[in-house]
Protein backbone atom coordinates (compact mmCIF):
# COMPACT_ATOMS: atom_id res chain seq x y z
CA UNK A 1 0.00 0.00 0.00
CA UNK A 2 1.20 3.42 -1.08
CA UNK A 3 2.26 5.52 1.85
CA UNK A 4 -0.01 8.16 1.06
CA UNK A 5 -3.40 5.65 1.09
CA UNK A 6 -1.66 4.98 4.40
CA UNK A 7 -2.04 8.00 6.04
CA UNK A 8 -5.22 8.90 4.65
CA UNK A 9 -6.37 5.31 6.36
CA UNK A 10 -4.57 6.39 9.60
CA UNK A 11 -5.93 9.88 9.81
CA UNK A 12 -9.79 8.47 9.00
CA UNK A 13 -9.11 6.07 11.89
CA UNK A 14 -8.88 8.91 13.99
CA UNK A 15 -11.77 10.57 13.03
CA UNK A 16 -13.50 7.14 13.47
CA UNK A 17 -12.19 7.45 17.20
CA UNK A 18 -13.62 10.44 17.88
CA UNK A 19 -17.06 10.05 16.42
CA UNK A 20 -17.85 7.66 19.61
CA UNK A 21 -16.95 10.59 22.36
CA UNK A 22 -19.35 12.71 19.80
CA UNK A 23 -21.64 10.10 19.97
CA UNK A 24 -21.41 10.24 23.70
CA UNK A 25 -22.00 13.99 24.12
CA UNK A 26 -25.19 13.54 21.14
CA UNK A 27 -26.44 10.57 23.52
CA UNK A 28 -25.69 12.92 27.14
CA UNK A 29 -27.26 16.04 25.97
CA UNK A 30 -30.49 14.03 25.32
CA UNK A 31 -30.09 12.14 28.05
CA UNK A 32 -31.27 13.62 31.65
CA UNK A 33 -29.10 15.35 34.19
CA UNK A 34 -28.66 12.35 36.48
CA UNK A 35 -27.74 9.70 34.11
CA UNK A 36 -25.39 12.07 31.62
CA UNK A 37 -22.44 10.37 33.38
CA UNK A 38 -23.39 6.81 32.91
CA UNK A 39 -24.55 7.40 29.23
CA UNK A 40 -21.20 8.95 28.49
CA UNK A 41 -19.63 5.84 30.45
CA UNK A 42 -21.38 3.25 28.06
CA UNK A 43 -19.93 5.22 25.17
CA UNK A 44 -16.39 5.51 26.52
CA UNK A 45 -16.78 1.43 27.63
CA UNK A 46 -17.10 0.42 24.41
CA UNK A 47 -13.86 1.94 23.11
CA UNK A 48 -11.90 0.50 25.99
CA UNK A 49 -13.06 -3.12 25.67
CA UNK A 50 -13.84 -3.29 22.00
CA UNK A 51 -10.28 -2.51 20.15
CA UNK A 52 -8.36 -5.15 22.68
CA UNK A 53 -10.89 -7.66 21.79
CA UNK A 54 -10.56 -6.50 17.83
CA UNK A 55 -6.83 -7.22 18.15
CA UNK A 56 -7.51 -10.91 19.94
CA UNK A 57 -10.23 -12.27 17.61
CA UNK A 58 -12.36 -10.31 16.49
CA UNK A 59 -10.78 -9.00 13.17
CA UNK A 60 -9.29 -12.49 12.84
CA UNK A 61 -12.81 -13.81 12.87
CA UNK A 62 -14.80 -11.11 10.46
CA UNK A 63 -11.96 -10.96 7.60
CA UNK A 64 -9.41 -13.83 7.43
CA UNK A 65 -9.64 -15.01 5.02
CA UNK A 66 -11.33 -12.60 3.37
CA UNK A 67 -13.45 -14.34 0.98
CA UNK A 68 -14.74 -17.51 2.65
CA UNK A 69 -18.81 -17.47 3.37
CA UNK A 70 -19.50 -17.42 6.83
CA UNK A 71 -16.96 -16.60 9.14
CA UNK A 72 -13.21 -16.33 9.35
CA UNK A 73 -11.15 -18.26 11.36
CA UNK A 74 -7.83 -17.72 13.85
CA UNK A 75 -5.25 -17.21 12.26
CA UNK A 76 -4.47 -13.85 12.54
CA UNK A 77 -5.30 -13.89 16.45
CA UNK A 78 -3.63 -11.39 18.35
CA UNK A 79 -2.37 -9.82 15.01
CA UNK A 80 -0.57 -12.96 14.22
CA UNK A 81 1.54 -12.87 11.09
CA UNK A 82 0.52 -9.18 10.43
CA UNK A 83 3.33 -6.97 9.60
CA UNK A 84 4.81 -3.37 8.17
CA UNK A 85 6.20 -4.77 5.14
CA UNK A 86 3.35 -2.60 3.11
CA UNK A 87 4.24 0.45 4.81
CA UNK A 88 2.05 -0.99 7.47
CA UNK A 89 -0.85 -0.88 5.30
CA UNK A 90 -2.56 -3.80 7.29
CA UNK A 91 -1.67 -2.41 10.62
CA UNK A 92 -3.65 0.81 9.42
CA UNK A 93 -6.73 -0.81 8.08
CA UNK A 94 -7.59 -3.34 11.51
CA UNK A 95 -7.20 -0.33 13.16
CA UNK A 96 -9.70 1.36 10.62
CA UNK A 97 -11.36 -1.32 11.17
CA UNK A 98 -11.66 -1.79 14.90
CA UNK A 99 -12.99 2.21 15.19
CA UNK A 100 -16.16 0.52 13.09
CA UNK A 101 -16.32 -2.13 15.97
CA UNK A 102 -15.78 0.03 19.02
CA UNK A 103 -18.81 2.37 17.81
CA UNK A 104 -21.41 0.00 16.57
CA UNK A 105 -22.81 -1.22 20.07
CA UNK A 106 -22.11 2.10 21.48
CA UNK A 107 -24.97 3.12 19.26
CA UNK A 108 -27.37 0.72 20.97
CA UNK A 109 -26.70 2.96 24.86
CA UNK A 110 -29.14 5.02 23.02
CA UNK A 111 -32.15 2.64 22.89
CA UNK A 112 -31.56 1.31 26.61
CA UNK A 113 -30.55 4.74 28.45
CA UNK A 114 -31.99 5.23 32.02
CA UNK A 115 -32.54 2.19 33.12
CA UNK A 116 -30.01 -0.71 32.15
CA UNK A 117 -27.36 -2.32 34.89
CA UNK A 118 -23.98 -0.95 33.94
CA UNK A 119 -22.88 -4.93 35.07
CA UNK A 120 -25.21 -5.99 32.08
CA UNK A 121 -23.93 -3.42 29.89
CA UNK A 122 -20.29 -4.68 30.56
CA UNK A 123 -20.77 -7.90 29.72
CA UNK A 124 -23.57 -7.26 26.93
CA UNK A 125 -21.22 -5.26 24.84
CA UNK A 126 -18.42 -7.77 24.18
CA UNK A 127 -20.66 -11.43 23.81
CA UNK A 128 -22.85 -8.90 21.28
CA UNK A 129 -19.73 -8.15 19.21
CA UNK A 130 -18.47 -11.85 19.12
CA UNK A 131 -22.24 -13.20 18.33
CA UNK A 132 -24.07 -10.91 16.05
CA UNK A 133 -21.10 -7.65 14.88
CA UNK A 134 -18.74 -9.63 13.69
CA UNK A 135 -20.95 -12.36 11.79
CA UNK A 136 -22.60 -9.65 9.79
CA UNK A 137 -19.78 -7.85 9.12
CA UNK A 138 -18.26 -10.73 7.63
CA UNK A 139 -21.12 -11.70 5.77
CA UNK A 140 -21.45 -7.92 4.42
CA UNK A 141 -17.43 -7.42 3.70
CA UNK A 142 -15.99 -10.44 2.39
CA UNK A 143 -18.90 -13.15 3.09
CA UNK A 144 -21.97 -14.58 1.19
CA UNK A 145 -23.69 -11.67 1.01
CA UNK A 146 -21.38 -9.54 -0.29
CA UNK A 147 -20.57 -11.81 -2.81
CA UNK A 148 -23.80 -12.54 -3.81
CA UNK A 149 -23.70 -8.78 -4.91
CA UNK A 150 -25.29 -6.84 -2.09
CA UNK A 151 -23.52 -3.11 -1.50
CA UNK A 152 -22.19 -1.92 1.70
CA UNK A 153 -19.58 1.11 1.32
CA UNK A 154 -19.17 2.13 4.94
CA UNK A 155 -21.55 -0.26 7.17
CA UNK A 156 -25.38 0.65 6.28
CA UNK A 157 -26.29 -3.04 6.75
CA UNK A 158 -23.52 -4.02 8.60
CA UNK A 159 -23.59 -1.70 11.35
CA UNK A 160 -26.40 1.21 11.97
CA UNK A 161 -28.81 -1.57 10.24
CA UNK A 162 -27.68 -4.07 12.49
CA UNK A 163 -27.23 -1.89 15.80
CA UNK A 164 -30.59 -0.55 15.23
CA UNK A 165 -32.61 -3.46 15.02
CA UNK A 166 -30.40 -4.74 17.92
CA UNK A 167 -31.77 -2.00 19.71
CA UNK A 168 -35.44 -2.61 19.26
CA UNK A 169 -34.92 -6.21 20.79
CA UNK A 170 -32.89 -4.78 23.58
CA UNK A 171 -35.76 -2.37 24.73
CA UNK A 172 -38.44 -5.05 23.96
CA UNK A 173 -37.04 -7.20 26.77
CA UNK A 174 -35.38 -4.40 29.12
CA UNK A 175 -39.27 -2.64 29.07
CA UNK A 176 -39.99 0.92 29.79
CA UNK A 177 -38.54 3.80 31.68
CA UNK A 178 -40.94 5.08 34.71
CA UNK A 179 -42.74 7.48 33.52
CA UNK A 180 -42.98 7.21 30.02
CA UNK A 181 -43.89 8.38 27.99
CA UNK A 182 -46.31 10.43 30.22
CA UNK A 183 -43.43 12.55 31.57
CA UNK A 184 -41.30 13.15 28.24
CA UNK A 185 -38.36 13.05 29.46
CA UNK A 186 -36.65 16.20 27.37
CA UNK A 187 -32.58 16.60 26.79
CA UNK A 188 -31.56 18.17 29.23
CA UNK A 189 -28.40 20.08 27.11
CA UNK A 190 -29.27 20.90 23.83
CA UNK A 191 -26.14 22.93 23.22
CA UNK A 192 -23.92 19.26 24.38
CA UNK A 193 -26.31 17.73 21.63
CA UNK A 194 -25.14 20.16 19.22
CA UNK A 195 -21.59 19.81 19.53
CA UNK A 196 -22.07 16.13 19.29
CA UNK A 197 -23.66 16.06 16.46
CA UNK A 198 -20.92 18.85 15.35
CA UNK A 199 -18.26 16.01 16.49
CA UNK A 200 -20.03 13.05 14.51
CA UNK A 201 -20.78 15.29 11.15
CA UNK A 202 -16.65 15.50 11.69
CA UNK A 203 -15.77 12.38 12.08
CA UNK A 204 -18.02 10.92 9.54
CA UNK A 205 -15.51 12.07 6.53
CA UNK A 206 -13.35 9.57 7.98
CA UNK A 207 -16.03 7.27 8.39
CA UNK A 208 -17.32 7.65 4.85
CA UNK A 209 -14.28 8.46 2.53
CA UNK A 210 -11.79 6.05 4.77
CA UNK A 211 -14.04 3.26 3.71
CA UNK A 212 -12.09 3.62 -0.07
CA UNK A 213 -8.75 2.83 2.07
CA UNK A 214 -6.93 4.91 -0.23
CA UNK A 215 -6.92 8.47 -1.12
CA UNK A 216 -8.71 8.65 -4.37
CA UNK A 217 -11.56 9.86 -6.69
CA UNK A 218 -13.83 7.71 -4.85
CA UNK A 219 -12.65 8.42 -1.37
CA UNK A 220 -13.15 12.61 -2.46
CA UNK A 221 -16.90 11.66 -3.88
CA UNK A 222 -17.67 9.93 -0.50
CA UNK A 223 -16.49 12.79 0.90
CA UNK A 224 -19.20 14.81 -1.06
CA UNK A 225 -21.93 13.01 -0.42
CA UNK A 226 -21.33 12.72 3.00
CA UNK A 227 -21.48 16.40 3.18
CA UNK A 228 -24.54 16.92 0.93
CA UNK A 229 -26.64 14.02 2.63
CA UNK A 230 -26.16 15.17 6.05
CA UNK A 231 -27.19 18.72 5.19
CA UNK A 232 -30.30 17.95 3.14
CA UNK A 233 -31.58 15.57 5.59
CA UNK A 234 -31.37 17.60 8.31
CA UNK A 235 -32.94 20.61 6.47
CA UNK A 236 -35.79 18.23 5.40
CA UNK A 237 -36.03 17.21 8.88
CA UNK A 238 -36.33 20.72 10.14
CA UNK A 239 -38.72 21.57 7.51
CA UNK A 240 -41.23 18.67 8.30
CA UNK A 241 -41.41 19.30 12.12
CA UNK A 242 -41.54 23.42 11.23
CA UNK A 243 -45.08 22.28 9.25
CA UNK A 244 -46.20 19.72 11.22
CA UNK A 245 -45.19 21.30 14.92
CA UNK A 246 -44.97 25.17 14.13
CA UNK A 247 -41.61 25.49 15.31
CA UNK A 248 -38.40 24.53 13.96
CA UNK A 249 -36.28 22.83 16.50
CA UNK A 250 -32.39 22.24 17.51
CA UNK A 251 -32.95 18.68 18.07
CA UNK A 252 -34.87 18.41 15.01
CA UNK A 253 -31.48 19.76 13.10
CA UNK A 254 -29.22 17.49 14.71
CA UNK A 255 -31.32 14.53 14.42
CA UNK A 256 -32.14 15.00 10.50
CA UNK A 257 -28.02 15.88 10.38
CA UNK A 258 -27.83 12.10 12.02
CA UNK A 259 -30.14 10.27 9.82
CA UNK A 260 -28.50 11.71 6.79
CA UNK A 261 -25.00 10.43 7.55
CA UNK A 262 -26.60 6.88 8.68
CA UNK A 263 -28.65 6.96 5.16
CA UNK A 264 -25.64 7.88 3.02
CA UNK A 265 -23.01 5.45 4.71
CA UNK A 266 -24.14 2.75 2.55
CA UNK A 267 -24.35 4.09 -0.31
CA UNK A 268 -21.27 7.10 -0.39
CA UNK A 269 -18.68 5.58 -2.68
CA UNK A 270 -21.20 4.10 -5.08
CA UNK A 271 -23.44 7.16 -5.88
CA UNK A 272 -22.55 10.91 -7.76
CA UNK A 273 -24.10 14.55 -8.79
CA UNK A 274 -27.24 15.30 -6.98
CA UNK A 275 -28.09 11.71 -5.64
CA UNK A 276 -26.56 12.06 -1.94
CA UNK A 277 -29.47 15.18 -1.78
CA UNK A 278 -31.88 13.01 -2.85
CA UNK A 279 -30.97 10.76 -0.15
CA UNK A 280 -30.38 12.84 2.36
CA UNK A 281 -34.22 14.29 1.90
CA UNK A 282 -35.64 11.08 1.69
CA UNK A 283 -34.11 9.76 4.67
CA UNK A 284 -34.66 12.93 6.66
CA UNK A 285 -38.33 12.79 6.04
CA UNK A 286 -38.88 8.75 6.73
CA UNK A 287 -36.98 9.29 10.23
CA UNK A 288 -38.49 12.07 11.39
CA UNK A 289 -42.16 10.51 10.71
CA UNK A 290 -40.35 7.03 12.09
CA UNK A 291 -39.36 8.30 15.44
CA UNK A 292 -42.97 8.57 16.66
CA UNK A 293 -43.61 5.21 15.98
CA UNK A 294 -41.83 4.12 19.49
CA UNK A 295 -44.68 5.65 21.14
CA UNK A 296 -47.82 4.58 18.93
CA UNK A 297 -46.04 0.59 18.97
CA UNK A 298 -45.13 1.39 23.04
CA UNK A 299 -41.44 0.40 22.73
CA UNK A 300 -39.25 2.54 25.02
CA UNK A 301 -36.59 3.85 22.63
CA UNK A 302 -35.27 6.66 24.67
CA UNK A 303 -32.94 8.22 22.37
CA UNK A 304 -34.61 7.39 18.62
CA UNK A 305 -32.07 4.86 17.87
CA UNK A 306 -34.44 2.62 16.34
CA UNK A 307 -35.87 5.79 14.10
CA UNK A 308 -32.70 6.67 13.53
CA UNK A 309 -30.31 4.20 12.82
CA UNK A 310 -32.42 1.38 11.59
CA UNK A 311 -34.78 3.62 9.74
CA UNK A 312 -32.13 5.67 8.16
CA UNK A 313 -29.41 2.94 7.83
CA UNK A 314 -32.27 0.43 5.86
CA UNK A 315 -33.42 3.41 3.60
CA UNK A 316 -30.22 4.64 2.74
CA UNK A 317 -29.11 0.91 1.76
CA UNK A 318 -32.12 0.01 0.30
CA UNK A 319 -31.93 3.08 -2.36
CA UNK A 320 -28.90 2.28 -3.30
CA UNK A 321 -30.80 -0.20 -5.74
CA UNK A 322 -31.88 2.75 -7.34
CA UNK A 323 -29.21 5.77 -7.06
CA UNK A 324 -26.16 3.33 -7.81
CA UNK A 325 -23.98 4.68 -10.76
CA UNK A 326 -22.07 1.83 -12.44
CA UNK A 327 -18.96 4.27 -13.38
CA UNK A 328 -17.38 4.02 -9.83
CA UNK A 329 -17.61 0.44 -9.49
CA UNK A 330 -17.84 -2.41 -11.84
CA UNK A 331 -19.84 -6.07 -11.72
CA UNK A 332 -22.73 -7.32 -12.98
CA UNK A 333 -26.41 -5.83 -12.57
CA UNK A 334 -24.83 -3.61 -10.60
CA UNK A 335 -26.21 -0.36 -11.92
CA UNK A 336 -29.23 1.06 -10.24
CA UNK A 337 -32.74 1.02 -11.62
CA UNK A 338 -32.16 5.18 -12.25
CA UNK A 339 -28.82 4.25 -14.09
CA UNK A 340 -30.80 1.15 -16.35
CA UNK A 341 -30.59 -1.30 -14.01
CA UNK A 342 -32.65 -3.79 -13.48
CA UNK A 343 -34.47 -4.73 -9.61
CA UNK A 344 -31.94 -7.70 -9.08
CA UNK A 345 -29.66 -4.91 -7.65
CA UNK A 346 -32.81 -3.69 -4.91
CA UNK A 347 -33.23 -7.06 -3.85
CA UNK A 348 -30.49 -8.04 -3.03
CA UNK A 349 -29.81 -5.13 -0.78
CA UNK A 350 -33.20 -6.18 0.43
CA UNK A 351 -31.96 -10.08 0.90
CA UNK A 352 -28.82 -8.45 2.86
CA UNK A 353 -30.68 -6.44 5.02
CA UNK A 354 -33.41 -8.94 6.05
CA UNK A 355 -30.69 -11.14 6.73
CA UNK A 356 -29.04 -8.52 9.27
CA UNK A 357 -32.04 -7.81 10.80
CA UNK A 358 -33.48 -11.72 11.16
CA UNK A 359 -29.88 -12.48 12.99
CA UNK A 360 -29.50 -9.46 15.03
CA UNK A 361 -32.32 -9.38 16.14
CA UNK A 362 -33.10 -13.26 17.36
CA UNK A 363 -29.32 -13.22 19.10
CA UNK A 364 -29.98 -9.65 20.51
CA UNK A 365 -33.24 -10.56 22.23
CA UNK A 366 -31.68 -13.72 23.35
CA UNK A 367 -28.46 -12.22 25.06
CA UNK A 368 -30.62 -10.11 26.97
CA UNK A 369 -32.81 -12.47 28.24
CA UNK A 370 -30.00 -14.66 29.48
CA UNK A 371 -28.91 -11.60 31.57
CA UNK A 372 -31.89 -10.58 32.56
CA UNK A 373 -32.46 -14.25 34.14
CA UNK A 374 -28.71 -14.46 35.88
CA UNK A 375 -27.29 -10.93 36.45
CA UNK A 376 -30.36 -8.68 35.53
CA UNK A 377 -30.41 -6.17 33.28
CA UNK A 378 -32.63 -3.31 35.09
CA UNK A 379 -31.41 -1.27 38.00
CA UNK A 380 -34.09 -1.31 40.78
CA UNK A 381 -36.47 1.51 41.17
CA UNK A 382 -34.77 3.80 43.64
CA UNK A 383 -31.77 3.84 41.62
CA UNK A 384 -33.90 4.91 38.70
CA UNK A 385 -35.44 7.39 40.46
CA UNK A 386 -32.31 8.87 41.98
CA UNK A 387 -29.99 8.53 39.12
CA UNK A 388 -27.56 6.19 37.22
CA UNK A 389 -24.83 8.41 37.92
CA UNK A 390 -25.10 8.44 41.38
CA UNK A 391 -26.18 4.75 41.83
CA UNK A 392 -23.77 3.12 39.40
CA UNK A 393 -20.77 5.42 39.64
CA UNK A 394 -20.86 7.71 42.62
CA UNK A 395 -20.51 10.67 40.51
CA UNK A 396 -22.59 13.52 39.30
CA UNK A 397 -22.36 15.79 36.52
CA UNK A 398 -23.55 18.86 37.84
CA UNK A 399 -23.35 20.42 41.42
CA UNK A 400 -26.11 22.65 42.66
CA UNK A 401 -28.70 21.59 40.82
CA UNK A 402 -32.21 19.54 41.18
CA UNK A 403 -32.14 16.05 39.60
CA UNK A 404 -33.88 15.73 36.34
Amino acid sequence: MESGNVAWILVSAALVLFMTPGLAFFYGGMDRTRNVLNMLMMNFYCILVIPVLWVVVGYSLSQVPFDNDFIGNFDAWMLNGIGIDDNGGALATIAYLGMFAAITPALISGAVADRMKFSAWAIFVPVWSLLVYVPVFKWVFGGWLGQRGSLDFAGGTAIHVNAGIAALAAVLVLGKRKGWPQDGHPPHSMPLVMIGTGILWFGWFGFNAGSALAANGQAAQAFMNTFLAAASAGLAWLLVEWKRDGHPTNLGAASGIVAGLVAITPAAGYVSGASPIFIGLIAGVVCCYTVRLKTRFGFDDSLDVVGVHFAGGLVGSLLIGFFANPEFFGGEFMEGIFYGGSVRLLAEQALANGVAIVWSFALTYAIMKVLQRTIGIRVDAEAESTGLDLALHSETAYHGGGLH
